[in-house]
This record gives structure tokens, sequence and C-alpha cells, in this order.
């Protein structure tokens, strides 16, 4: 591929997600913007049954409205005993307006009782790079972990405080950013991506 990539915009309007993204994209030769730095913008529809569909209608909606090259993601938490909720639903899990807290509150509802070999989960994350005709690279990671009874540490966002990461000692929500950006699952697909990334600018 031509080295024709000179901006990407990061297509969420989620502060944490842009801080991540952006760290991540640090080191690389790109101009990289959030979309609040170019205005004010609709929230893209979330329609799709993966998150891989999700991530790549989102970057197109916005390269469309952008004219620019897109990243975007779709991520989510997988819980084993739930059968995999609540998936590509677990930013709206209790509702379309939802707060963090209203979802960890029902995720915990439907483990009332539920032992700790049987709380496993894992966060999910795929990251799509397109413009408004093509995708250019896509990317995923995970992190597993257990579901614990009640929230620990005060950082992240989402489920952050709820999933118990074993080779960590703790949960997302205890650990610094740069831990975290290290084990994430976003982090991991963020690898991924600026691997790519970098082998296309040798």
């Amino acid at each position: 591929m031509e080295k024709t990539i000179s901006e990407i915009i990061v297509a969420t309007q989620n502060a944490g997600k842009v801080a991540e993204f952006k760290a991540a994209l640090n080191g690389l030769p790109y101009k990289v913007l959030s979309l609040a730095d170019l205005g004010k913008f609709p929230e893209a529809p979330e329609q799709g049954e993966t998150f891989a569909e999700n991530a790549c209608s989102k970057a197109k909606f916005y390269a469309r409205l952008t004219g620019k090259l897109c990243l975007a993601d779709d991520s989510g938490l997988e819980v084993d005993y739930l059968k995999g909720e609540p998936g590509v639903y677990s930013a709206r899990y209790a509702g379309e307006y939802a707060s963090d807290q209203d979802n960890n509150e029902k995720l915990l509802e439907h483990l009332i009782g539920v032992p700790p070999e049987k709380r496993t989960a894992r966060f999910r994350c795929v990251l799509v790079l397109a413009d408004a005709e093509k995708l250019w690279y896509t990317a995923d990671g995970t992190v597993e972990g257990i579901i614990l009874t009640e929230a620990r540490g005060n950082s992240g966002f989402g489920y952050d405080p709820l999933l118990f990461v074993p080779e960590m000692d703790r949960t997302l929500a205890e650990m610094s950013p740069a831990e975290k950006n290290q084990i994430s699952h976003r982090g991991r697909a963020l690898k991924k991506l600026v691997m790519q990334l970098a082998d296309q600018e040798k």
C-alpha cells in the first residue's frame, strides 16, 4: 500500500478512548485528531451483530462525515455464564441511556449466586481504520478475567471496576492508565494496529 496516511481521526466521542488511542499512535508519523477537534457530530448507529460489523460501520460513518481516514473501535464485555452477554450491547446493557453504574448493577444482578469459577469473562475489542470507501486495516484484542461481586478501583470506565485480571492480580480500574494500556483488550488491539501501520511506513 502506498504511503498515503498523513492524518487519522479517532472516531469516538469517548474522551477515555481518545486518550488511549492518541497515546498508542504517538510514535507514528501521523497527525492524530479526535472528532471533538473537528466539530460536533451525531452518534454513529450501532446495528451490527458483531464487534467487527459495528467498528466498520462507525469508521465509515465518520469518514463520510469528515472526509478523512477514521479509526473506530467496538468493544465490550463477554461473560461466559451469560452466553456472551452483554457483548455488542455492553454500553447500553441496562437501556439506551444507561450509565456505567446502571450497566454494572444489571450485570451483578444477573450473576447473583454464581460462583467465581463460573464468572469467567473477557473484554474484546475490534479496531477498524477506514475511509468512506474501503477498509485499510483491522485488529483485535482480548483480556481475560473474572467478574467480581462488587466494584474495585476508581480508574478507567465502563465495566473496568468489575473485571479482575488474574495476570495483574487486580481489576482494570485498579491499574494506572499505562498499566491498563499494556494489557487491555483495546491496548492489545492497538499494538497490533500500530505494528501494521509501522510496517507500511517501512
